[in-house]
């Protein structure tokens, strides 16, 4: 399912199972609570709006992180060098993301690298129920399919082992698009698994 206001491209088959699986297991063994940034002074803090675990890699770590660094820029024409490192998140038992904008409310984490224009979302296994990525603001297309409560609020993706998601928190004018509002459904069975490449609109520093 893919959409053009918010611009929404699902890739499916984006990550190959063997390079899922690596990536798993460099972030397994280092899960933390995962935060969000506070619209009013740009630091990170923990709120019950995300309850994921996750890590972050840093960019270029290895060569596996590298090729797959590679594939997001040329599938979103941004180049590595204006990427933030992927961060590896894990989803349990009800855990998820509520509705929100990836692209920054305050002023402090636009210095290095500038907004964040885009986002490759990619599912690193597959979730027997829950856990898609919706797009409230965006109608459900016809013939979207069975969805949980909260995935059949809007188009939404449903976690698919090497499946991907791009999709831009920029219109093609470079304004914030308040209707690339996303969230991730509660995993209401199994343990989803993703990796996200926040990519900005000038270099930065690792």
């Amino acid at each position: 399912m893919s959409a053009w206001a918010p611009r929404v491209f699902h890739f499916e088959g984006f990550l190959t199972p063997e390079e899922c699986d690596y990536l798993i297991s460099l972030g397994e063994p280092h899960m933390k609570p995962s935060y969000v940034v506070d619209s009013e002074t740009g630091k990170n803090r923990l709120d019950s709006v995300r309850t994921s675990n996750g890590m972050f890699l840093r960019r270029g770590q290895d060569a596996v992180v590298r090729r797959i660094e590679g594939r997001i820029a040329l599938y979103s024409n941004i180049p590595v060098e204006n990427g933030e490192g992927i961060q590896i998140l894990r989803y349990q038992d009800g855990q998820q993301y509520r509705p929100h904008q990836d692209y920054f409310h305050d002023t402090q984490n636009v210095v290095d690298g500038g907004q964040r224009v885009a986002t490759m979302l990619m599912y690193l296994s597959d979730v027997e129920e829950g856990g898609e990525t919706v797009f409230p603001n965006v109608p459900a297309p016809e013939g979207q399919g069975p969805r949980s409560e909260c995935g059949a609020k809007g188009l939404s993706v449903p976690p698919r082992k090497g499946d991907a998601v791009l999709f831009w928190s920029l219109d093609p004018e470079g304004r914030e698009d308040p209707d690339s509002l996303h969230g991730g459904c509660p995993v209401l069975a199994g343990t989803k698994w993703s990796a996200t490449k926040w990519m900005r609109s000038h270099h930065r520093g690792n």
